[in-house]
């Protein structure tokens, strides 16, 4: 099976919420240099694999980003936007519900 495709064969990017998960940074270091070791004996093909793999990783990143701030601006463009007083504002009665 191609590097990052399913059984079904499309290729499907975890979900930010799912690569926001940060590893400690002694798991992170311990991590890079893992993949250095297996970088260092791959195959020149596999390298190129590889680099095609971590772009298309992160044009799809950048793609839902856009996509995020798109539709955001749009809620706002529809919806308006909401100050920072009326925020505050709702937090003080939803505190207020909680304790009566």
């Amino acid at each position: 099976m191609p590097l990052g495709e399913t059984r079904e064969g499309s290729t499907k990017s975890k979900t930010t919420l799912e690569r926001s998960k940060m590893k400690s940074t002694n798991e992170r270091e311990q991590l890079i240099k893992d993949i250095n070791v297996l970088l260092h004996q791959a195959y020149d093909s596999t390298l190129d694999e590889i680099y095609a793999l971590l772009k298309r990783i992160d044009d799809i990143d950048d793609e839902e980003d856009l996509k995020a701030i798109k539709e955001a601006r749009e809620d706002i463009r529809i919806n308006g936007t909401v100050s920072w007083d009326e925020i505050q504002n709702e937090i003080r009665n939803e505190i207020k519900q909680d304790v009566a």
